[in-house]
């Protein structure tokens, strides 16, 4: 740990009043609470929102993991593992079952999170009403009234150009039903994994000075149609070329030597333990 910083980095004042906009969040599920959004030492838009909601909760006895995309050795993970640690002296580990705090950017883990845990997603654009509305103003008075035509609207059209909702990611979801949320650029495939989840989920956005959360056991359904329903990635049919896992969500690659469509598991340390509890080297 290097001493030449407060413990996690930031001064005492500071967690706190990233901590007490964190407990309004947890308290009015997917409502987006303005915080002072820090100057960090690494760039806006590179998870400094996640990583000061990280810092504001850790202690001594946590342990941390950090993915970044399903990677636990990206650069943006190994450089904010390196941040926390430098400054905490916290024990980190690729595994999430070992994990009390996860910082995740683009995915929530394939091994099911438990009530002991914390996971944190990094946000880059929080206002899910943002594609169609500009002004913050606009957006604070149509969450305040429960007007989400125009999301329904956005997805209506996409059906209408397309055949289908056409969302990769950060498909919004009504959490609680009452405010729809952004749930951050996870693929379709983990917005269940939202659901009724055991641990407590936070969102954290520090360009645009915003923190959301999910509580533990608490509703939260994608948006769609009765005659269109939400649908996820599918991968039927295909497996991880290493592990041989099933019904996670794959990377599709190119073999180098065959040049032919391979799968694997983007949830690297996931797919690690599988190898390891077959005792594959």
């Amino acid at each position: 740990m290097n001493t030449a910083y407060n413990f996690a980095f930031f001064d005492e004042g500071s967690k706190r009043e990233i901590r007490r906009a964190t407990l309004k969040a947890i308290a009015i599920p997917g409502y987006q609470v303005p915080f002072a959004s820090r100057e960090m030492p690494i760039g806006r838009g590179w998870g400094t929102g996640g990583l000061q909601l990280t810092l504001s909760l850790i202690g001594k006895k946590d342990v941390l993991k950090v993915i970044d995309q399903g990677s636990d050795e990206s650069v943006n993970a190994v450089n904010i593992k390196k941040l926390v640690s430098n400054t905490t002296g916290v024990e980190v580990t690729d595994y999430t079952s070992e994990a009390t705090i996860i910082q995740s950017r683009h995915r929530i883990p394939e091994v099911p999170l438990t009530k002991e845990q914390i996971l944190v997603l990094q946000v880059p654009i929080p206002e899910p009403l943002r594609y169609y509305e500009s002004s913050e103003t606009e957006t604070k008075k149509l969450h305040a009234e429960k007007e989400y035509s125009g999301a329904w609207l956005m997805l209506f059209e996409q059906i209408m150009k397309y055949g289908s909702m056409t969302t990769g990611a950060d498909h919004p979801v009504l959490v609680h039903d009452r405010y729809v949320m952004a749930p951050s650029p996870i693929p379709r495939f983990d917005n269940s994994k939202m659901n009724e989840s055991e641990a407590l989920i936070l969102l954290g956005a520090g360009r645009e000075k915003k923190v959301y959360a999910v509580p533990p056991f608490t509703k939260v359904v994608s948006l769609d149609f009765e005659d269109y329903p939400f649908q996820v990635e599918t991968f039927e049919g295909k497996h991880c070329r290493l592990c041989g896992q099933t019904g996670v969500f794959l990377d599709e690659l190119v073999d180098e030597l065959t040049d032919e469509t391979v799968y694997q598991c983007n949830d690297t340390s996931y797919c690690l333990e599988k190898l390891n509890s077959v005792g594959v080297k």
